[in-house]
This record gives structure tokens, sequence and C-alpha cells, in this order.
């Protein structure tokens, strides 16, 4: 309804003050035009100040424009309990059920709001019923994600420690359907982990995904301004062509199903298990699975069907299909150098880059499958990742290699050329070196390692200490080999004191007498 004109405050201001009509816009804070029609319905209907003046405003108004206002609301209202049921179907839109309100006042013929103010309407009726607006709840859009608060427990067989099991949520808004995995820790990894196996879980991926402002997937999210998400997070999201928007500080109805669902979760699976003792991890998930099926098969108390009916008849189609692979959690490791034999190491295994790049540094990207190698944002190389327990393997492929002229300070004849200048037993151990590879790039590092041990000590004794690595028998003696025998001395044991195929052995006099 519209804001009635101060009748009676405009006659005062004009019989009273005196004011024009001008001034009395101003203090009354009224149009021109009200100030206008108040003062010709006043010398229409012969009324003054002092026929007034006892009156309230009401009486006033309705004194000089009877029957103005009294048709009630311009507008008809729509019935706004079925406008709230409609929106929670799938593709039905305010827009939508504004158009058809619309062609339903015009075939009554009567006047229909605005959409603007459809809108506004809609959002005042969810208020004065204290119910969650559906215009964010449409199925198969958002997925809700949270750590639950309370725990379980998991119980060493051995040595009796009990550790601490968090549970991780996840739920579609629409359906309700939830799936829970038990964790033991909530790091960056177990997190991105648990998301990876929802997406599974549900078969698809939603266009959304709403979590807590957690430090393991919200770096920072400021009053104003955009929040900073975590790297590895947004990469998550990408890769399953989803976008990640946090609630708000200290707004759980920002996402009121994964709150509801935590303590269901609690309900359902905590307290139901609360007398089990688990010693096994697999065995406690197990648990957990079947727990949470019961939970999504239990019928709504206030509405048809359960959460699995109406997920697998509404939700389910509209979900995105799932990349060909899943997403691997990362570690990315930046500014390693390629060194001369064209490889980069990590975790003491190496793996080929281009010989362009020899001398630049390079970013790893490495999952638990493959180590990706990146220069300048731009993926240049990609092997198979050594097992944990590998150590000094070579990743090599051949185009990485050069062809033809020597291409770097150092090549294999010229490393051969020094150990030849050192003696025949360093010349032997650098070629046996070069034998164990199937590029000469990948023994530079090994066979250098031995020829710099000829700057702190002499190439003399360098020479016997590899000889004597080479007596061990071992098929390609190496660093490791080569300088404890210097660092100890022993390649300065008199020739004499050697005992035939017993080794070097001291004899009485290295100890001397007392």
């Amino acid at each position: 309804m519209a804001r009635r004109i101060r009748a009676r405050e405009v006659l005062r201001l004009r019989s009273v003050n005196g004011l024009s009509q001008n001034a009395i816009a101003r203090t009354a804070h009224v149009s021109k035009h009200s100030v206008q029609d108040v003062l010709e319905a006043a010398r229409e209907r012969g009324v003054s100040w002092e026929d007034v003046e006892g009156m309230s405003e009401e009486a006033a108004y309705a004194l000089l424009f009877p029957g103005r206002g009294d048709a009630g609301p311009v507008h008809a209202d729509p019935d706004w309990a079925r406008v709230h049921r409609e929106l929670a179907r799938t593709g039905v839109t305010l827009k939508l059920l504004h158009a058809e309100y619309a062609d339903g006042c015009a075939e009554a013929g009567a006047p229909s709001m605005s959409y603007d103010r459809f809108c506004k309407r809609y959002r005042q009726y969810t208020v004065s019923r204290n119910v969650v607006s559906r215009v964010g709840h449409k199925a198969g859009r958002n997925m809700e994600v949270d750590w639950s608060g309370p725990t379980m427990r998991l119980v060493d067989p051995a040595t009796g420690e009990v550790r601490k099991v968090y549970l991780f949520v996840a739920c579609l808004p629409f359906s309700r359907y939830s799936y829970v995995e038990p964790t033991l820790d909530m790091k960056q990894d177990t997190w991105l982990l648990c998301h990876v196996h929802a997406f599974s879980f549900l078969g698809g991926a939603t266009p959304c995904i709403v979590p807590d402002n957690l430090r393991t997937g919200v770096t920072a999210h400021p009053r104003a301004g955009e929040p900073v998400l975590n790297a590895a997070y947004e990469e998550l999201a990408a890769h399953y062509g989803s976008a990640v928007i946090p609630a708000r500080v200290r707004r759980p109805r920002d996402k009121p199903s994964a709150e509801n669902e935590v303590w269901a979760a609690a309900t359902y699976v905590i307290a139901a298990l609360r007398d089990e003792v688990f010693t096994d991890m697999a065995a406690l998930r197990a648990a957990v699975a079947r727990r949470v099926a019961e939970h999504n098969d239990a019928p709504f108390a206030k509405r048809e069907g359960s959460r699995r009916e109406v997920f697998e008849e509404v939700e389910r189609p509209l979900l995105r299909p799932l990349p060909a692979e899943p997403f691997e959690v990362c570690e990315w490791v930046y500014g390693r150098k390629v060194q001369a034999n064209c490889h980069v190491a990590y975790a003491r295994n190496y793996y080929s880059v281009s010989h362009l790049l020899v001398g630049s540094t390079v970013d790893l990207r490495v999952t638990e499958g493959k180590v990706e190698v990146f220069s300048g944002g731009e993926r240049v190389a990609t092997h198979p990742r050594f097992p944990s327990y590998a150590r000094n393997r070579y990743s090599t492929r051949g185009s990485d290699m050069p062809e033809g002229r020597a291409w770097s300070d150092w090549d294999a004849p010229r490393i051969r050329a020094w150990a030849s200048r050192v003696g025949p037993s360093c010349s032997e151990l650098v070629d046996r070196v070069f034998a164990c590879y199937e590029f000469d790039e990948q023994g530079f590092n090994a066979a250098l390692a031995v020829l710099r041990l000829s700057r702190r000590y002499t190439p003399a004794r360098l020479e016997r200490a590899c000889g004597m690595a080479l007596a061990t028998g071992k098929r390609s003696p190496r660093y490791r080999d080569v300088e404890p025998v210097l660092r100890s001395g022993q390649d300065r044991a008199p020739a004499g004191e050697a005992s035939g195929d017993c080794g070097y052995v001291r004899g009485a006099g290295f100890y001397g007498e007392e």
C-alpha cells in the first residue's frame, strides 16, 4: 500500500506558519505535487486548519480524500506455501513461478506484482516462517562438507594405545544423502582424499563445494573481499569441474545441511557404535559404512521417501560425470636444479629432463604414482615415481639426452681422460660405473664424485684407494666405497702389510711397543 500524505501537517504549516508550497514540501519531506493536491482538496471541500486541528492524521486524510486507500492491497499474493514447495523441484526457479503467477493474474483480470517484488515477498515469507529459502537448494548443485566434532577411537591391540578417529561428512542439501569417512587425522592430504572418495561414492560431481573456513581448504576469508583458497583445494575443484564456495564466517545457515548431518553422524554412527572396540581401521570403516547406509535408507519424518530414494530419482541424473582419472593428491617441490647429466633429483632418485634445461631450475609435482617436471609453468617431463625404498635409480627418456657434439662442461670422453690421468685402477672403476647405465649421462654424477676426491687427496692415494675398492669384488664400486678408505688412511699402509688373500691388515709394528 502506498504511503499516505500527511495532510493535517501540510494544512498546519500553511495556516499557522504561512509557508509556501516549496517550503512545506521541504519541511514535511513530501513532494510539491502532494502539497498541491492537499491544498486543492481543502479548497474544494472548504476544509481549513481549524476543522482538522483536533483530528488524527488518518482522519484528516479521510476527510480530504474520502475513499482513497480503502481498496486494500493492489496486487494479489500467490500461494507462498505452494511456491516454496515448487522451488524444491528440479529446474523450477522463481522466474518461472513468477511468470505462471502473472499469467494467472492476467486470466483473472487482476494486476500482478513485478518480479522484483515477487522475490522480496518470497524472502519475507521464508523469514516470517523461519524456513530456509529453497532458492539456493537445487538438486545436484551443492555438496556441503565438514569435519564432525565428536570423534571415535581405534585401539592398538599390541600396546593398548588409543588413537582418535575423526569423521569427514559430505552431504547433498536437496536429498540429504550423506557420506561419512573415518580418518586418523585432519591434514590437507586427508581432506582432499576424502573429497575424492565422496565424489566416487556419489558417482558424480556437483558444480559447487561448500566447506567451512578450515585452513586445509581456505587460506583466508576476509570480511571484505574474496576468500583465498588453498592451492591444492582449488586444483581438486578444477579437476572435477567444481567451484569452492566457502560458507561465510559464523554463518551456519550457509551450509545447514552439513551442520545437521554432522549431528546425524554423531547420532547414527558414533552413538550406535559406542560400545564396540575397534582394533583395525578397515573394520571401523566397514562398520561406519553400514551405519551410513542405514541412515540413508531410513524414511524421512516429514516428507515422503528416504535420502537414497530422492537421490537416486532426482539428484544422481543431474550430477556431472566424473573425470576418467580420479584426482591425485600431490606434493610440490620448487626450485630443483637440472644437473649436468640431464636429470633432476627427488628422494635420492633421478628423473630425466631435456638437455636444453641443464643448469636451470624446475618445479616438481609429485603424486603417489608419478613425478611431473614443470618449467615456467609448463609441464616438460613425466616419469613413473620410484617406490619409497628405492635409492639412486634413474628414469631416463632417450629424447632428453643430447646428440652429436658436447653440450655441457662434461662428457664421457673427458671424464674417462681424467680417470686415466689418475691411474689404471681409477680408470677401470669409472668404466665400471658407465657400464651400469644405458646412457653415459646417468653415470656422470657417480664418476665425478670419485674423481673429485683428487682435490682433497693426492692422485696417488686416490689410485691406491680405487684399487682397494676394486679388490673387494664389487661389480661397480662408488664414492661410498672409496672415500672411507682415504678418510681412514687405509691406503697409506705399507705394501708389506698386505697378507695374501686376507686383504690389507696392520702388522705388529703398527701398534708399537710400550
